[in-house]
């Protein structure tokens, strides 16, 4: 599989343990931003590890079952609404990848990273779509998108009528016209428009 020969090329030239990392949520205009770090297992190849955008729902729990399993560490960051409606959403989404890099096990020689480049104490590669180049970030992806869609479905049960267990906080047609229906939820992103051109009814 290429994604998986992208890492390989990087273990050839010494760098043994490689996390990838990657988000989901950053383009929501509801609920946390939330950031996976991978840690694949050096000779390992995972079935059906690719974007996770480019998997069912069914086959993204499926895989992200087996990267649970069989990978060597998996780190997890989580930044709510508050925080990113103070610092912003691209501050709080290098904020969730630090956690989750933070919350490895074993230290990374190499952190692949989608897109973005941060503050850490590693060397570092900024990947564009580095879901689609590297297997240890495309499994971030799966692993960061299965967890926040449940903490969606969560959220679901406490706010039922505004349909996040369908969208999951994306900006579709239905969320919109739930949103003008009952305003803003205590977990909409009051920064975000066009919730902010709402009134918050709690």
């Amino acid at each position: 599989m290429l994604l998986f020969r992208y890492d390989q090329a990087y273990r050839r030239k010494g760098y043994r343990i490689i996390a990838g990392v990657d988000e989901a949520g950053r383009g929501c205009i509801a609920g946390p931003v939330v950031a996976s770090a991978v840690i694949l297992r050096d000779g390992v190849r995972i079935e059906g590890v690719r974007d996770s955008k480019r998997l069912s729902p069914q086959k993204r729990k499926e895989i992200f079952w087996r990267i649970i399993t069989e990978a060597e560490d998996v780190g997890i960051g989580i930044v709510d609404v508050h925080e990113i409606d103070r610092i912003n959403i691209l501050e709080a989404t290098k904020k969730a990848m630090i956690e989750a890099i933070n919350s490895l096990r074993i230290r990374p020689q190499l952190v692949l990273i989608d897109a973005l480049k941060l503050p850490i104490p590693f060397k570092q590669v900024s990947l564009v779509g580095g879901d689609n180049r590297s297997a240890s970030v495309a499994a971030a992806s799966i692993v960061a998108k299965v967890i926040r869609d449940w903490i969606m479905e969560f959220y679901d049960s406490l706010y039922p009528g505004y349909s996040f267990k369908e969208h999951k906080g994306y900006c579709t047609r239905r969320h919109l016209e739930r949103l003008d229906l009952y305003g803003p939820s205590p977990i909409h992103r009051q920064t975000f428009s066009p919730v902010m051109n709402l009134r918050l009814p709690f």
